[in-house]
């Protein structure tokens, strides 16, 4: 499954949301996104899998591009 990550590049400072930045990342679940991402020491707000239309549209944006972390 396919999950959108949202986070912000400090775990130091308060989030802003300007700040907010997004990855895409492929996984079996949240738990496994968090797993997958506690080397790269970032603050993660929020993780929202994607399927079927909400993919698709995804997709459709030219910075969509899926981290494959093996662990």
């Amino acid at each position: 499954m396919i999950f959108k990550v949202f986070y912000q590049d400090t775990i130091d400072e308060v989030p802003v949301r300007e700040k907010t930045k997004t990855l895409y990342i492929e996984a079996e679940s949240e738990r496994d996104v968090r797993r997958k991402l506690q080397d790269r020491h970032i603050n993660i707000e929020y993780i929202q899998p994607l399927e079927g239309a909400h993919l698709a549209y995804e997709q459709q944006n030219p910075d969509f591009h899926v981290l494959e972390i093996e662990q």
